[in-house]
Parts: structure tokens; C-alpha cells; sequence
């Protein structure tokens, strides 16, 4: 896997990233910090690709379990570390999963397992925080 990282000066500090697929990203950062807010902090990104890596193992997890998923959604809250780095120390994912006849058992078992097994980013990031989730399960 590999990417680019641009600096996209002089003026800001918007970056542009290019994937090993083929992808464009910018980030961008707060006006105190000498960006415009034209697009995700890099620490939001992490953030992102987390939750995208764990919703990803659900789903994957629930479609081979036969569970007739409709819908996936994981909202992610998180603390920082108040001095530098400021690392993730709290992460906490909540994951809303809507289809027919869904078992809390199995869906629960694929949270567990993507956060327990499969999702590499919560590995990297349970280095430096306390990682915790729960689900909800919608009828569709």
C-alpha cells in the first residue's frame, strides 16, 4: 500500500493525498492553525478510515453470516490527549444496522469480531486508546 502527500502552498496548509488506488483526498486545517477548513483534518481522517474499516468487517461479516442487511451506519466519538502528541485516548463507536429479521446475536458477534480480529486500524489505534462500541439493531 502507498500514497503521495502534497502541500498544496504557499499560502494554508492544504494537503492532497493520492492513493496506491487511484484516489484523491485533501485535508486541510483550522484557521488557528494556519488552514483555510477547506476539507477534513488529517486526525479526522484516522477517525474516518476506522470507522470505515470496522463498518466494512460488519457488514462483510453479517452478508456471509446470511443476515439480510439493508443498512450500516457507525457514528464515532473520541477524546484526544491535551499535550503533544495528542493521541486518541477514548474512541467510542456506535454501530446502527437496519435489515430483515437481523439476529443481535450475529450482528453483535460481527462488531465483536471486527473490533476483537479484522479491523487493522482499531489494532493500531487500541495502542493508545480505550476502544469501546455498541450496536443498534433496526427492523427494515
Amino acid at each position: 500500500m502507498q500514497c503521495t502527500v502534497e502541500w498544496n502552498g504557499p499560502e494554508g496548509m492544504l494537503f492532497v493525498a493520492r492513493t496506491g488506488s487511484g484516489h484523491v483526498v485533501a485535508m486541510d486545517g483550522a484557521p488557528e492553525g494556519g488552514g483555510n477548513n477547506l476539507a477534513p483534518r488529517p486526525m479526522e481522517m484516522i477517525l474516518t478510515g476506522a470507522g470505515g474499516c470496522a463498518a466494512y468487517d460488519v457488514v462483510l461479516i453479517l452478508k456471509r453470516s446470511r443476515q439480510d442487511v439493508a443498512h450500516c451506519n457507525v457514528a464515532i466519538t473520541s477524546e484526544r490527549a491535551d499535550t503533544d502528541p495528542k493521541v486518541f485516548t477514548k474512541i467510542h463507536f456506535v454501530f446502527t444496522v437496519k435489515g430483515k429479521n437481523l439476529s443481535e446475536k450475529v450482528v453483535e458477534r460481527a462488531v465483536k469480531l471486527s473490533h476483537d480480529k479484522y479491523c487493522s486500524a482499531v489494532a493500531m489505534l487500541e495502542k493508545t486508546a480505550d476502544i469501546t462500541h455498541e450496536t443498534k439493531i433496526l427492523e427494515d
